[in-house]
């Protein structure tokens, strides 16, 4: 695909935003193609930023984790767990990505655009981890590593501040595990709205029995929320769920 002048332009000033130059622009164009836009034009389908996306996801992963071992080097596994759950997630890479005002540069489809696309925490943290795909394939791990550790270095820093805030999944698990013996199971009760703006409700099961349910715009929020209402509950009891 051959980028427009004013396209490329655009993608210089988030280059410069990300600290990183890429060698092959449209790797990082490829990035910021959302499916509702690969959708609209046949020559694209196939060819939007979810491969990306997993990829960055996993890359992330790894980066943070490295981050936080240098930074904490007497902190326990699970307390590294629980930080890095505390940065990695939805809402703080989508605060990331607003940061890179991200959301003005990606390409999104008709309907989706018309209905407030570039705000939404999940595409918005979805481009942040295939932008940083991008990189990685772009230029290597060394260079990804840098990017990352740059964008995320306050945010660290804040989620320290914060007293190692933890998601409130990997709150329950524990809780669960120690109160209850036993591992909380998400499934996916149902899905509605349109395809460009979909939602979704999760309950949450501890020993086989619905613990809470809660909705979100993507299956980890309504994971998150779920789990907080399990917790909730929990705290009010003694023992188990009745």
């Amino acid at each position: 695909m051959v980028l427009e002048k004013e396209r490329k332009k655009a993608l210089r000033a988030l280059q410069g935003r990300i600290g990183y130059r890429f060698k092959n622009p449209e790797l990082l164009d490829q990035s910021l193609r959302h499916k509702s836009f690969a959708h609209e034009i046949p020559d694209l389908i196939g060819k939007d930023n979810e491969r990306l996306e997993f990829l960055g996801d996993g890359l992330l992963g790894l980066s943070i984790g490295h981050l936080l071992m240098g930074r904490k080097p007497e902190d326990s596994e699970g307390s590294l767990s629980r930080m890095r759950a505390a940065v990695v997630n939805e809402g703080r890479l989508a605060e990331i990505a607003r940061e890179l005002e991200l959301g003005t540069y990606l390409l999104l489809g008709k309907g989706e655009d018309r209905t407030g696309g570039r705000e939404k925490n999940s595409i918005l943290a979805a481009s942040l981890e295939a932008l940083l795909a991008a990189v990685y394939l772009d230029g290597g791990f060394k260079k990804a590593f840098r990017v990352i550790a740059e964008l995320f270095s306050s945010h660290l820093e804040a989620a320290e501040k914060e007293g190692y805030v933890q998601d409130f999944k990997t709150k329950l698990q524990e809780t669960a595990q120690d109160v209850l013996k036993t591992t909380p199971r998400y499934v996916l009760a149902k899905e509605f709205g349109p395809d460009h703006n979909k939602a979704f409700g999760v309950k949450v099961l501890i020993k086989d029995r619905v613990a809470a349910m809660g909705a979100g715009r993507s299956k980890k929020e309504a994971e998150q929320k779920a789990a907080r209402k399990a917790l909730e509950r929990l705290a009010k009891k003694e023992k188990g769920i009745e």
